[in-house]
């Protein structure tokens, strides 16, 4: 599957494999965020964007673009500015963007990376036939707050995914009980799981000792035998290689 990114400009767009660390996470006690392994996946699942420069935003409220004041730290070309007004603060993209065939790229946010008083928006693009570049839009969600994009801090996540797979997905609701293999194993689970937390509250015991349970961690059905040969607890999305004439 490849991925390439048609830079406009010299130099390219700030590109790197999202980390699977975020610093509110380390700043958990004991870093138990990072026992949630669907967050830790879904934190590195594909790549980001990184501000060139710093500057500071903020809005008052109004719906005009002049509604919203952009200062750079250095220079004279903002990374992002007022375009839509509404409180909508644009980051343009400099590069065109290729999928494969029938893939599309998912632009939004860096994940699990919450700002405050505002919020990044998600769009869908088509990128196996557009010659069109797109921007990344973040919405201020109260005025009157400054707020800070440092240098180096990622505005953009992406990742490729089939365009055609939504539409042909066919969601239904069942009783649990119509899956009884199923059934058994949420039991086992989550009578093993009401066990472990009440063990935790005692001294000295397995449960306190081990922090967590991890079946899901490290890919195990409650009995413990292994469900997936396929799971995986770390994500390394590979950089992008500069493949500019020249360099």
């Amino acid at each position: 599957m490849k991925l390439t990114c048609y830079a406009l400009y010299d130099p390219p767009p700030l590109l790197r494999p999202a980390p699977a660390t975020r610093d509110w996470m380390d700043a958990t006690p004991d870093g138990y965020a990072y026992r949630c392994l669907p967050l830790n996946i879904a934190n590195a699942h594909g790549w980001e964007i990184l501000c060139p420069i710093g500057f500071s935003a903020i809005w008052d409220g109004g719906t005009s673009p002049t509604a919203m004041r952009v200062t750079l730290d250095a220079g004279d070309r903002p990374p992002a500015i007022s375009h839509f007004g509404s409180g909508i603060l644009t980051f343009h993209v400099e590069a065109l963007f290729r999928t494969e065939p029938g893939w599309n790229l998912y632009v939004q946010g860096p994940a699990n990376a919450p700002k405050d008083a505002i919020a990044p928006l998600t769009g869908v693009v088509e990128t196996d036939w557009a010659p069109y570049s797109f921007t990344m839009n973040w919405k201020f969600t109260r005025p009157g707050q400054t707020v800070r994009f440092e240098a180096g801090e990622p505005f953009c996540g992406l990742f490729p995914v089939r365009r055609d797979l939504i539409g042909q997905v066919e969601p239904e609701i069942r009783r649990l009980s119509d899956a009884p293999d199923l059934l058994a194993e949420y039991h086992s689970w989550s009578e093993g799981r009401t066990r472990f937390n009440a063990e935790l509250a005692q001294p000295e015991s397995a449960a306190r000792s081990a922090k967590w349970q991890k079946s899901y961690y490290l890919g195990n059905r409650p009995n413990g035998s292994s469900a997936n040969a396929d799971h995986i607890i770390k994500l390394r999305p590979a950089a992008f290689a500069d493949r500019r004439e020249g360099e």
